[in-house]
């Protein structure tokens, strides 16, 4: 019974995930291994605000930043799946992997 390894990336630095996922592409075309993805979701505009004083009191403007989001899924080969999860990346991405036992009809 196969196993998915469903990766979701976050950044704020569009161009840098870009290139984290590419590379994740590239490497499972090398080792032929089957990859679903990289499916991109809405980005997530967040707004932070900042105040002058601890205390409270007056207000900066708040802080604005997006969230960019792709998810992949890697079915099989759970040796390139570990290696892709346990790899190092730069400080502004985010990965989070989840690990799924797939059964097939009937059992």
């Amino acid at each position: 019974m196969p196993f998915v390894t469903k990766l979701r990336l976050q950044s704020g630095d569009r161009e840098t995930l870009e290139s984290v996922v590419g590379d994740i592409k590239r490497r499972a075309e090398r080792k032929g291994a089957e990859l679903k993805g990289p499916h991109p979701k809405p980005p997530t505009e967040l707004r932070v605000p900042q105040h002058k004083r601890v205390e409270g009191g007056g207000e900066f403007d708040p802080w604005h930043y997006t969230v960019y989001t792709r998810t992949i899924e890697i079915v099989g080969h759970d040796e390139f799946a570990r290696s892709v999860a346990g790899r190092a990346y730069p400080d502004s991405v985010h990965l989070a992997a989840e690990v799924e036992q797939v059964r097939g009809q009937g059992q």
